[in-house]
């Protein structure tokens, strides 16, 4: 585990971030996850992180590896590594706990976690394949709108044009 500031932590794996928040939720704080490439941070990376924290108390973000963005996005990403990645999103203030994970989709991770809520942004609907994972364990899912006009694709292809 490598600590960002005293408040903020990047983790090898999701053992780890469910060890570590394991008193808190205990306690009966809410863990709240969601997953994505985080490719370029920007705005609305930013709207989206903020909106999801208000649906618990710990945040934790997944973060595909470079492999599985490399899958799902096409050979030219991610631009940034996942350690660069891992970095920005770990010093964000609404978020609580990050890690990288390489399976394509964040079903393992969930089991792992159970999460009460798991976010997903505005383009996914409520039914999603980790629907069944996260309601299992007694979570819900969370549709979150996106900020419109903010997408890393646009940002990668004004960057291309200009």
């Amino acid at each position: 585990m490598k600590v960002q500031s005293p408040e903020r932590f990047v983790f090898t794996n999701a053992f780890e971030v469910r060890d570590y928040f394991a008193t808190r939720r205990a306690s009966g704080c809410k863990l709240i996850t969601t997953n994505g490439c985080f490719d370029i941070l920007h705005a609305g990376h930013v709207d989206y992180l903020f909106k999801a924290k208000k649906f618990g108390d710990i945040l934790v973000v997944g973060l595909n590896s470079d492999d599985s963005v490399g899958r799902l996005k096409g050979p030219a990403r991610p631009v940034q590594n996942e350690n660069d990645r891992l970095l920005l999103m770990g010093s964000l203030r609404m978020v609580d706990g990050a890690f990288i994970f390489r399976e394509d989709d964040p079903r393992a991770f969930l089991e792992i976690l159970k999460p009460d809520v798991h976010v997903k942004g505005g383009d996914y609907s409520r039914d999603i394949l980790e629907r069944k994972v996260v309601e299992r364990h007694g979570g819900r899912i969370e549709i979150v709108s996106f900020l419109q006009g903010h997408s890393t694709t646009s940002i990668v292809e004004k960057i291309k044009r200009s």
